[in-house]
């Protein structure tokens, strides 16, 4: 929405919209590293890693997959341990069993 259709709506409005959120530029390990490597896991060993016949079958494997990978994957950046052991009594919420 740019700032004239703002002022035809609100005329007392005199304020220039800002924006909210910032984001990341794609590609750019440095800012957003993490995601790009979970983005770059996840492809390798749940997207890819066995055939399947239809998205909905990758889909439906995915939250398996996140369980294993939160859960018991050990992480590298962790040495060897899956990310719930950062958690203190590894069950913070009370939601993994």
């Amino acid at each position: 929405m740019n700032h004239t259709k703002l002022r035809r709506r609100n005329p007392q409005s005199t304020r220039t919209p800002t924006k909210c959120q910032s984001s990341a530029r794609p590609y750019t390990p440095r800012t957003n590293g993490k995601a790009e490597r979970f983005i770059q896991t996840s492809l390798r060993e749940w997207a890819y890693a066995h055939a399947v016949h239809s998205s909905n079958e990758r889909a439906h494997a995915m939250p398996a997959w996140l369980c294993y990978s939160n859960s018991r994957r050990p992480h590298s950046a962790l040495g060897g341990k899956p990310p719930i052991s950062r958690l203190p009594g590894n069950n913070l919420l009370g939601n993994d069993t």
